[in-house]
C-alpha cells in the first residue's frame, strides 16, 4: 500500500501501482471527469502515471496553470495529426502550449491560408469526436532517432539526437495513426477538447534563427466548454480594439520608425501622459522617503564585471570603446545606484537609505520579440535601490509592497503576487540565497499576502518577488518586483558602520513599480482603451464653438481654462459641429464644450462628458471647480473607457 497525501493534508491509503487517473475516479467522477494531469511531489505528470510509494499527488484540472498547459499541449497535437491526415508530406518542428494557447511549427511548401485553417480545425474537431486515447512510451536513444528518420521527420530527428547525447530513454506519444517526440504530460484522450479554433498563422525560424528555413507557426486555443471559448474570442476582439499601437498612432501618442527599431519616439501629447506619470510617481516616491538621483547611461567595462552583468548578461547589452577601454550602455540602473552609496561613508543612523531613479536603459532584443511599447529596445526604468540592515528587511519590504498596492489601486488594477526562487545561472551561495528567499516569504506572510512560488525564476543575483496585474478586459501584466540581493552589496564592499563601531555589510533592495514607464503606458492605453482618466489625459478639454460666431467667445473659454491649468484644445475648424463632436469623441477627449449663442449670451458652456453624455450648461467656475476636484481625487474613471 502507499500513502497519498491530497489537497488540504489528507491522507488516503491505495495499492501500490494505482494510477493517478484511479485516485481521481475514487475522489469523484466530478474530479476524475475534469482533471488534465497531476503532481506527484510536486513534478507535473500524467494521469496515467502509477503511484508506486508514499507521496503527495495533486489533480490538475483545467483551472490550475499545470492543467491548462497538459490541456493545450494535447491540441497542439491534435493540431499535428490533421496536418499529417490533411497535407503528409508536411514536416514537424516543434508544437508547446503557451499562454492562452498553443501553436505547432510546420515545414510546408506553401504557407497555410485562411481557408487552409478552416479545414485543419475540422479536421482536428473530427479526431476529438473520435476521443483517441494518448499512449506514452519510451525508446533507447538510439532507436528513437530510427524511429523519427523512417518517419521522414528530420526535425525530429536533430530533437532526438541532442536528447541521445544525455543516455537516457527518450519518450513518445501516439494518438491514432499519429505518433509524436514528446515529454508530455498530456490528457487521456483527445475527447475533452471539446472547442477549439486556431486563431493565426505566422512565419517563424527553426529555432528562432534567421538563418535557418522558415517555418509556417499555427496558433489555436481550446478550452472544455463552448462558453468558455467564445468569452476567449470575445476578450481577444476587444483587446485588438484596445491594442496599444493602434491607439498610440490614432491619439498621436508614439511612434516607432524604421530608422530605430525598437526605441519609440514621443510625440508630444505622449510626452504629456509620461510626464504626468513621471510626476505621480515622484509625488509618492518623496512622500515615502526616497531620494531622487540620475547616474550615467554608459560605464565602463571593469564595473560591469564586478557586478556580475557582464557575465551573466552580456548579450544583451550594448557596447562600444571609449579612449581603448570597452564601454557599456546601462541594461540596469543598480551598479551606479551602488557607485553613489560609496560615494559618502554611512552609519547605521542612515539606514535605511531609499534612492529612487528614473534611469533610461538599453537591452538588446531580438527583432522578432519587438512589440510596440510592451517589448523595446530603450525604456525608462523606475527604479529603486534600498540600502539597509538586515533586521530592517521586513519593514522595507512591507513598506514597498505598501507603496506597490497604492500604485496599482489608484489605476484600478488588481493583482496577484509569485516569489521566485533561485536560478542555475546565479551568483552567491545556497546558504544566502536560503536567507535572501525566507525573509522575503517572511515579510509576505506577515502582510498576510497570498502568493505563488515560481521555482528557478529569480533574478541572478537574489530572489524576488513579482507583481502580476490585471487589466480591465481580464489580461495579466508582470510591472512591479521587489528583489532581494545579498550579492553586490558584497561584490562592491558596500559597507555602514553599526552601533557597535564596527563595519557591516547593508542588505540591498531593487525594485520598480511601473517597472518600464513606456511598458505601463502601453498597459494603461489597453487598460483603459484610450480614454484615459481627466488628471492623466492628455487633451482635458475640447473647445467647440457651433459656427464662426462663437469663435472669440470659445476662444475666451479656452484662455481662461488654460490660465487655470486645464488642459484644452479649440477646434474651430470650417466643419458641422456633429462631425467635430464625433472627432473629439474618438481623439477620447474627456470632456467636450460645446458654444452657441445661448451660451455666449449666458456666459457659460454646454458641457458633455465623453461617452457623449450631456451634463448641461456650466458657467466656467463650475466647471473648472468640478475638474479640478476630478484632476485631485485622480478618479480612475475606468467606467468611461
Amino acid at each position: 500500500m502507499a500513502t497519498i497525501t491530497l489537497k488540504g493534508n489528507v491522507q488516503k491509503e491505495f495499492p501500490a501501482g494505482t494510477t493517478v487517473a484511479d485516485i481521481a475516479k475514487e475522489l469523484g467522477m466530478g474530479l476524475y471527469k475534469a482533471a488534465c494531469a497531476a503532481k506527484i511531489d510536486g513534478v507535473p505528470c500524467d494521469l496515467r502515471t502509477p503511484v508506486t510509494s508514499d507521496c503527495a499527488v495533486e489533480i490538475l484540472t483545467f483551472d490550475d496553470p499545470d492543467g491548462k498547459h497538459a490541456f493545450w499541449h494535447t491540441c497542439s497535437h491534435v493540431l499535428a495529426q490533421a496536418v499529417k491526415r490533411l497535407y503528409p508530406d508536411a514536416k514537424f518542428a516543434i508544437g508547446p502550449a503557451i499562454d492562452n494557447g498553443f501553436y505547432y511549427d510546420f515545414d510546408v511548401q506553401t504557407p497555410f491560408s485562411p481557408e487552409d485553417l478552416e479545414k485543419i480545425e475540422g479536421e482536428m474537431k473530427k479526431i476529438v469526436k473520435e476521443g483517441l486515447p494518448l499512449e506514452k512510451f519510451e525508446l533507447p536513444p538510439d532507436e528513437a532517432v530510427k524511429l523519427l528518420e523512417g518517419m521522414g521527420e528530420p526535425y525530429k530527428v536533430e530533437l532526438a539526437k541532442e536528447h541521445a547525447d544525455k543516455g537516457e530513454p527518450i519518450s513518445f506519444y501516439k494518438q491514432g495513426e499519429f505518433t509524436d517526440l514528446c515529454a508530455g504530460p498530456h490528457l487521456m484522450s483527445t475527447a475533452p477538447l471539446k472547442a477549439v479554433k486556431l486563431t493565426n498563422c505566422t512565419g517563424a525560424y527553426w529555432r528562432g534563427d534567421a538563418s535557418n528555413r522558415q517555418l509556417c507557426r499555427v496558433y489555436g486555443t481550446a478550452f472544455p466548454k463552448a462558453s468558455e471559448l467564445d468569452a476567449y474570442l470575445t476578450r481577444l476582439e476587444e483587446a485588438k480594439k484596445r491594442d496599444h499601437r493602434k491607439l498610440g498612432k490614432e491619439l498621436g501618442l508614439f511612434t516607432i520608425l524604421e530608422e530605430g527599431p525598437g526605441f519609440p519616439f514621443f510625440l508630444p501629447k505622449g510626452m504629456l501622459l509620461k510626464n504626468k506619470l513621471i510626476d505621480y510617481w515622484r509625488e509618492v516616491h518623496q512622500k515615502a522617503g526616497y531620494q531622487e538621483i540620475s547616474t550615467p547611461i554608459m560605464l565602463n567595462r571593469s564595473l560591469w564585471e564586478r557586478s556580475g552583468h557582464w557575465d551573466h548578461y552580456r548579450d544583451n547589452m550594448y557596447t562600444t570603446v571609449i579612449d581603448d577601454t570597452d564601454f557599456a550602455v546601462k541594461p540596469m540602473n543598480c551598479p551606479g545606484g551602488i557607485l553613489v552609496y560609496k560615494t559618502g561613508l554611512h552609519s547605521y543612523r542612515d539606514l535605511p537609505l531609499r534612492m529612487g531613479e528614473l534611469g533610461l536603459v538599453h537591452r538588446h532584443e531580438l527583432s522578432g520579440a519587438l512589440h510596440g511599447l510592451m517589448r523595446v529596445r530603450c525604456f525608462t526604468q523606475d527604479d529603486a535601490h534600498i540600502f539597509m540592515t538586515k533586521d530592517q528587511i521586513t519593514d522595507e519590504v512591507k513598506g514597498v509592497v505598501s507603496l506597490i498596492d497604492e500604485v496599482y489601486s489608484l489605476f484600478g488594477f488588481k493583482y496577484h503576487v509569485e516569489l521566485s526562487t533561485m536560478p542555475e545561472d546565479h551568483m552567491g551561495s545556497d546558504e544566502d540565497w536560503e536567507m535572501a528567499t525566507n525573509a522575503l516569504k517572511r515579510a509576505l506572510e506577515q502582510l498576510g499576502k497570498p502568493f505563488v512560488i515560481n521555482e528557478g525564476d529569480g533574478a541572478f543575483y537574489g530572489p524576488k518577488i513579482d507583481f502580476h496585474l490585471e487589466d480591465s478586459i481580464g489580461r495579466t501584466w508582470q510591472c512591479g518586483t521587489i528583489q532581494l540581493d545579498f550579492q553586490l552589496p558584497e561584490r562592491f564592499e558596500l559597507e555602514y558602520t553599526g552601533a557597535d563601531g564596527e563595519k557591516h555589510r547593508p542588505v540591498m533592495i531593487h525594485r520598480v513599480v511601473f517597472g518600464s514607464i513606456e511598458r505601463f503606458i502601453g498597459i494603461l492605453t489597453e487598460h483603459f482603451a484610450g480614454a484615459f482618466p481627466l488628471w492623466l489625459a492628455p487633451v482635458q478639454a475640447m473647445v467647440l464653438p457651433i459656427s464662426e460666431k462663437q469663435a472669440a467667445y470659445a476662444k475666451e473659454v479656452a484662455n481662461a481654462l488654460a490660465d487655470a491649468g486645464i488642459r484644452v484644445e479649440l477646434d474651430d475648424r470650417n466643419e458641422k459641429i456633429g462631425y467635430r463632436i464625433r472627432e473629439a469623441q474618438l481623439q477620447k477627449i474627456p470632456y467636450m464644450l460645446v458654444v452657441g449663442d445661448k451660451e455666449v449670451e449666458s456666459a457659460t458652456v454646454s458641457v458633455r462628458a465623453r461617452k457623449g453624455v450631456d451634463l448641461g450648461a456650466m458657467s466656467l467656475n463650475d466647471l473648472t471647480a468640478r475638474m479640478k476636484d476630478e484632476i485631485a481625487r485622480k478618479e480612475n474613471g475606468l467606467e468611461q473607457a
